[in-house]
Order: structure tokens, then C-alpha cells, then sequence
């Protein structure tokens, strides 16, 4: 049963009061409408029975609030419309239904549903409204969201809340007096002044509750300057802290040792010293009484390999951090190379590309065979044709191509150096002998002769620059010479001194990592003279004569360099490497030790069957003499 007495008065307004007990809310609802005038839409989903009672008198305001406050309790909201209807519906929906009406700018009081754009000038959207979402309504109908491109939120609630967050916005959303100052500096550096006076700041606001500090320092090297941005407060400290770096003291006693891993101290001070001369340019334009930037001091100590620095604070950075890209492993390179003189062009036919899969190739000196014209029989044919420096590739297996040269008896293997040097690093291999040489002679008064004797190195000399290039390439710079005495040194009285014989090569080549190098065509021509004889008869003195013959023979040697690269960048290739070459080591040693067994069995033979083999040898030879057409 709901009973409402209306009190009327000619001089003053309209007096409510209620009492409600067990009556259905929608006729609560229609009771306050017809009271108050007011056209209300009921929701069907509003159900319930209302019990309430009101004790003192309630004027149109009291009574209307009184009202929002009883269907707030059972869950239910007023939204008002446009048109100033009202609209009674769960208080889940209150929120959509607040956001479809939006638009109306008078404030509203109590419980009544409304939506709320604020635009901020001073604070960020995003930073309010996490704390704004602590302090909404948390029955559903509050939400605050924030608009970050337009710096705006958006507030849903029960009115009497709204209007609370709408306050607390205003008192946050001042402005705080941000500016931005511009401070000269008389002896510290501007970055590193900056750099540290943020780094504190920075530290300090993440202590705060509040967040981060505003207070940010940019540094002005031009002109030595900080710029101060952020609100009074921080700003005056800011100041304050920086009057207290800037002075001598900060730049004085900044001294460092850095010690090495890799790289060499002594050859760093050259490449720092320059390094420090430009910064040093830079810094004193930028600053001109920042007197302590001269003071820049880089030396080495060769017992410990560290490098001891003196410089301010930002140019000490700077040069550590040169050192830091510097001073890394560097890759290492095995250089491999066969040195080899071929007779005749005989005895190679390993298939080098010669700068053309079917022939041809690069030639330096003389006539070259044309690329178009094939060498079936390999070097042979190639050399045959040449008579000047060529250089091609070998792409084959490079043990296959050491057995190659090893197995013919027309090829000579001066040596076979193995060298590991630094990336960028020369490698040098000789192997020969000091060889004395008259340089000058004098007689005294005396008759007696004083000879000037100096010495030179002859022999194979091999020296290899790699530089390893980007991805598995290598330019290797080669130098190559092949030395000896002439056959004609053993000169006379009246000769000039002695005649060498040099063959050299300058080179340089990229090449991948474990391909091989091919250079030849440094030919040597030599005269010999070859005497055939009968064994025994040809000996014989007057008769012997008759069963021996003398012919000269025109031969040619060709001196050839396999060079091959192959890059080591860890401790492992390093030791797979050594691995390798140990094996080879080994193998060829058990061969010489099969060698050696076989020819000490032979020579333990019957020596009766070796006078036979002589024997029938020699009746062999003379047969053969004469069918050559030689009679005595």
C-alpha cells in the first residue's frame, strides 16, 4: 500500500512526504511521476516490491533525489532524455544508455546517470585516467576512458560522482609553470652535465608515487649551454645541482687504464691521438673555456699492454669507445703454397682454369694462346704455347694436387711453406743460403791482397699479405722469388763477380677461402750436355771412345706457385687446421719408413742374382749402341 500526502501552501512551495510498504516499484515509480509532473518511460525488465518511509517533509528537489536514491538501492537508474523525459532501467545499462544521450552541459546532482567530456591543456589524458577509473562508481555504471590524440576523457557515472572526478580534474589539470631556461656552463661539459642532472632526475621520479620527473636537460655543445625544461620547483633544482658540477674540479684527476685483450697498446696510441685531436676540435668550437680539453693524454705501457688515458668525462667516452671496437679477436688466415719447377711443361695435368675453362688465360709478358683454343693434355699444352707470367684458379682437392706434383719425376718441389698470420698482417717464408761475393780487392806494398767479400741471401723467398674481405674472400698480395747461382760464378780473375739467377713475381689476387691460387709461366732456359757410353767398354781408354756419344740438350723450367688461403675465426678452425696438417705429417713419415724397409730388403737380396741382372744390363746396352747405327 504506498500513501502520499501532499501539503500545499499559498506561500511556499510544495511539501512531500512517503510511506511505501510492500507496494509494486512500478507503481512507486508512476506515485512520484504524477507528484513531481514528470513524464517517466518504465523499463518491463523493472520488477520488484518497494518499502520505504520518509520521516521529515521534502521539498521538489529533496523528494526527486529521494526517489533516484530508492531505485538505486534495487538496482535501477534514471537516465534523462533529450526531450526531458526520464527513463527507468537497470543500472548495468545505465552506461550505454548515458553515452546515446549525451550532449546536455548543465551539471546534474544525486544519482542520475550522465556522461561527461573533458578536455585537459596541461596534464596527459592517459596519465589521469587510470586514477580516475580507482575513484568511479564500481557497481558498472562508472567508466572513465581517455582520448589520446584529442588529450581528452571521458567520465560516466552517477551524477553526484561525476561531479566529484570533474573537481578533482580541475585541481590537477593546472598549469604548473612549466618554461624552458637556457644555462651557460664556465667549465663542464654541456652532454655530460645533461647526461648526469637527467640520469638523477630520472632515478628520483621512479621513487615517486606520482610517476616521472617533468625535468628534462638538452645539451647545446655549439655553445656549451644546457637547456632546462620543466615546472619551477624542478627547475630550481635542477639549477642548483648544476652550479655545484660546474667547476674546475669536475674535469681534473679523470684518468683511466684500459687494458688490452687483443690489440696492441703502442700501435692504439697513434690511432687514439688522432681520434682525441678531432674531438678535441670539436669540443673547444663548441666551448671555448673549457680549457682542460687540451689536456688530452694517451699513452702505453708495453709490460701490462693497457693504454693510460687522460681526458674530460665526454671525450674519455668517446675514446673508450673506440677502444672497445678495436680491441677485438682478430680472424686469422693459413696460407698454404707449393712451389714447384716443372720440366718441359711435362708432368702437370691437374686442370687449372686458366681465366677460361677451355684454355686461355692472363698473361703478362710475350704472346698468349687465344681463349678460344682448348689444351686437352692440360699444363703441358698450356706452357708449351707461353712464354710470359700467367695466373688461374684450381679448384681441385688440394691433397689430390700436392700427390699430383709429388708422383711425376719431371717435377722439381722447391718447397711447400705453411703459414698462419693475423688478418691484414704480412707473412714471410724463406729458405736459402747466405752466398759470399767479391765486392772488391786491393794489393799493398807488400804484394799482399786484401779481398772485400759481402754476402747475399739466395734461395726461395715467399712473402703473403691477406686481407680478408667481406663474406669468405681474401686479397692476398703476393711476392714470390726463386734465386740462385749461375753455373758461370765460379768466375775468373778478369770476371765481374757473380751471375744470379732470379725469378720473381708480385701479385695481388682475391680469391675465396679454400680455393687455390695458380701462378706460372716463369720459364728458364738451360743448355746440358748428355753423354751416352757403353758400361765398361765406354771407359776404356783410346777404344772407349768409340762406344760413347755426346749430345746438347735445350730444356726449359717452369717455376709455379699454388698458392691457397683459407680462413681460421675460432679456436676450433684453428685446431681442426693443425689437426690436419699433424695427419699429413704423419702419413708422410710412414711413408719414408716403407721406403726404407723396401730398399734395405733388396740390397740384403742374393747378390748373384744382382751380378746376373748386371751382367745381362750391360750385353743389353751394347746391343742397343750399336742398332743405333755406331760402328767401331
Amino acid at each position: 500500500m504506498a500513501v502520499m500526502i501532499v501539503l500545499a501552501g499559498a506561500a511556499r512551495a510544495e511539501q512531500f512526504s512517503a510511506n511505501f510498504k510492500g507496494t509494486d516499484i512500478q507503481e512507486f515509480i508512476n506515485t512520484v511521476s504524477k507528484n513531481l509532473g514528470k513524464t517517466i518511460i518504465i523499463d518491463p525488465a523493472v520488477k520488484g516490491k518497494v518499502t520505504v518511509r520518509s520521516y521529515e517533509q521534502l521539498d521538489e528537489k529533496q523528494y526527486y533525489q529521494f526517489f533516484l536514491n530508492v531505485l538505486d538501492v534495487y538496482g535501477y537508474t534514471v537516465i534523462g532524455m533529450p526531450n526531458n523525459v526520464l527513463k527507468v532501467i537497470a543500472a548495468k545499462e545505465g552506461k550505454r544508455a548515458a553515452l546515446a544521450q549525451n550532449g546536455g552541459e548543465a551539471i546534474a546532482e544525486g544519482d542520475e546517470v550522465v556522461m561527461r567530456v573533458v578536455p585537459l591543456r596541461n596534464i596527459a589524458a592517459k596519465d589521469v585516467s587510470p586514477i580516475l577509473r580507482q575513484l568511479n562508481d564500481s557497481i558498472g555504471v562508472g567508466s572513465v576512458a581517455h582520448y589520446e590524440q584529442g588529450n581528452a576523457l571521458l567520465i560516466t557515472g552517477r551524477a553526484s560522482v561525476v561531479n566529484g572526478l570533474l573537481e578533482l580534474v580541475r585541481e590537477m589539470d593546472q598549469d604548473d609553470g612549466n618554461r624552458v631556461e637556457t644555462l651557460a656552463l664556465k667549465h663542464a661539459a654541456a652532454p655530460e652535465i645533461a647526461r648526469m642532472v637527467n640520469e638523477l632526475f630520472r632515478e628520483e621520479g621512479k621513487r615517486r608515487t606520482a610517476g616521472a620527473s617533468s625535468l628534462r636537460l638538452v645539451a647545446d655543445e655549439r655553445t656549451n649551454s644546457v637547456m632546462i625544461a620543466g615546472d619551477d620547483r624542478s627547475r630550481e633544482h635542477a639549477k642548483e645541482l648544476i652550479d655545484q658540477l660546474d667547476n674546475k674540479s669536475v674535469t681534473q684527476g679523470n684518468t683511466q687504464v684500459i687494458p688490452l685483450k687483443y690489440a696492441k697498446a703502442q700501435s692504439l696510441v697513434e690511432v687514439l691521438t688522432g681520434v682525441s685531436a678531432g674531438l678535441q676540435n670539436e669540443k673547444e668550437s663548441a666551448a671555448a673555456n673549457v680549457a682542460l680539453l687540451k689536456n688530452v693524454v694517451i699513452k702505453a705501457d708495453e709490460q701490462t699492454n693497457a693504454l693510460i688515458i687522460t681526458a674530460a668525462p665526454d671525450v674519455m667516452r668517446d675514446l673508450e669507445a673506440v677502444v672497445a671496437k678495436l680491441d677485438v679477436r682478430r680472424a686469422q688466415v693459413l696460407v698454404e703454397a707449393v712451389i714447384v719447377e716443372v720440366q718441359d711443361g711435362q708432368g702437370l695435368n691437374i686442370g687449372v682454369q686458366w681465366a677460361n675453362k677451355y684454355g686461355g688465360g692472363t698473361q703478362f709478358a710475350g704472346q698468349m694462346p687465344g681463349v678460344s683454343a682448348g689444351f686437352e693434355n692440360g699444363m703441358s699444352d698450356v706452357f708449351g704455347k707461353a712464354n710470359g707470367l700467367m695466373t688461374g684458379f684450381y679448384s681441385g682437392n688440394w691433397g689430390v694436387l700436392l700427390t699430383a706434383i709429388a708422383s711425376n719425376n719431371q717435377n722439381n718441389i722447391l718447397a711447400t711453406p705453411s703459414i698462419v698470420t693475423l688478418d691484414n698482417a704480412e707473412a714471410e717464408f724463406s729458405v736459402g743460403q747466405d752466398v759470399p761475393i767479391l765486392t772488391g780487392s786491393q794489393t799493398t806494398n807488400s804484394d799482399n791482397v786484401f779481398n772485400t767479400v759481402s754476402r747475399k741471401t739466395v734461395g726461395i723467398k715467399l712473402k703473403v699479405k691477406p686481407q680478408i674481405n667481406q663474406g669468405q674472400s681474401v686479397l692476398m698480395q703476393i711476392e714470390q722469388e726463386v734465386s740462385s747461382v749461375a753455373d758461370s760464378a765460379g768466375a775468373t780473375p778478369d770476371s765481374l763477380g757473380a751471375t744470379f739467377n732470379i725469378r720473381t713475381v708480385n701479385n695481388t689476387v682475391l680469391v675465396d677461402s679454400g680455393e687455390t691460387v695458380v701462378v706460372g709461366g716463369l720459364l728458364d732456359k738451360s743448355n746440358s750436355e748428355l753423354e751416352s757410353s757403353v758400361p765398361i767398354l765406354g771407359k776404356i781408354p783410346l777404344v772407349g771412345a768409340l762406344f760413347r756419344s755426346t749430345a746438347t740438350k735445350a730444356s726449359k723450367r717452369n717455376l709455379m706457385l699454388f698458392i691457397r688461403p683459407t680462413i681460421i675465426r675460432s679456436t676450433e678452425g684453428y685446431a681442426r687446421q693443425s689437426q690436419r696438417k699433424l695427419g699429413k705429417f704423419d702419413a708422410e713419415q710412414q711413408d719414408d719408413r716403407e721406403l726404407n724397409d723396401a730398399l734395405r730388403g733388396e740390397i740384403a737380396g742374393d747378390k748373384k742374382a744382382l751380378d746376373n741382372r748386371a751382367f745381362l744390363a750391360t750385353v743389353a746396352s751394347i746391343d742397343a749402341f750399336y742398332l743405333r747405327g755406331v760402328r767401331p
